[in-house]
């Protein structure tokens, strides 16, 4: 796994330490986690600061932003090979019991059949239930 400073190299993003500690923490999830989340983690960093990181970080495309239905967007790292193109796009699972979403990154979206002239730009899947730790 490359460190947070090759990430934000190879994703054009300057390398600053704010930026190194919020992606150190998202790298360290096997979820998705909320800005509230991170917030609550990194308390000696200030909320403004992490939400502006993580829109760089979504604008180039070192994270993805998932809505899973709980009212709160959720966040996690895009793959290496990912460019946020409908071809990226997979299913999120969101846990109904402990709240927590996970990337289905091996469920790719289906082939959508947009009508003539429509682009797709952003899909959201999410599928609910129990996750393997609620389901026991």
């Amino acid at each position: 796994m490359k460190s947070p400073e090759e990430i934000l190299e190879l994703k054009n993003v300057k390398c600053t330490s704010i930026r190194i500690v919020v992606l150190q923490h998202l790298l360290s999830q096997e979820k998705a986690v909320s800005l509230k989340d991170i917030e609550a983690e990194l308390t000696y960093t200030d909320r403004s600061s992490i939400f502006r990181t993580l829109k760089t970080f979504e604008k180039n495309k070192v994270i993805h932003s998932i809505e899973d239905g709980s009212g709160m967007i959720k966040y996690a790292i895009c793959s290496e090979d990912c460019n946020c193109d409908p071809e990226d796009l997979h299913f999120h699972f969101y846990c109904s019991n402990c709240g927590k979403t996970f990337c289905l990154l091996d469920t790719p979206i289906p082939n959508i059949q947009l009508p003539e002239n429509f682009k797709l730009q952003q899909a959201n899947f999410v599928i609910k239930g129990l996750c393997n730790h609620c389901n026991q």
